[in-house]
């Protein structure tokens, strides 16, 4: 059975520090992109991070280049996304997500969420 899922999540106050991490049992993520992307209520989808495992390229939305970092650990089949410097904004539910490159053109398949909450 294909399964991926995301897990870390927490409650931390602002400016501090966090890590999620995404693991994939039943198939190998380094025939994958795995991107990061979050949902807060009221707010619209977006992506934050990507790694795509097949060519190593990364992606970063602006509103996180400088503070969050992903990385991949292809022998465990986790993706990291190591989040810094955390702001009130960044509070969502943070899914993983698989695709064939980090522009997504189709999303293969989605992780359950991990909640993270920025305290100010």
């Amino acid at each position: 059975e294909v399964q991926l899922q995301a897990s870390g999540g927490g409650l931390v106050q602002a400016g501090g520090s966090l890590r999620v991490s995404c693991a994939a049992a039943g198939f190998s993520f380094g025939r994958y992109a795995v991107g990061w992307f979050r949902q807060a209520p009221g707010k619209e989808q977006e992506k934050v991070s990507c790694v795509n495992n097949i060519d190593g390229r990364t992606y970063y939305a602006d509103s996180v280049k400088g503070r969050f970092t992903i990385s991949g650990d292809l022998n465990k089949d986790t993706v990291l996304l190591q989040m810094t410097s955390l702001k009130s904004e960044d509070t969502a539910v943070y899914y993983c997500a698989l695709s064939y490159s980090c522009d997504f053109p189709k999303a293969l398949h989605w992780g359950q969420g991990t909640q993270v909450t920025v305290s100010s």
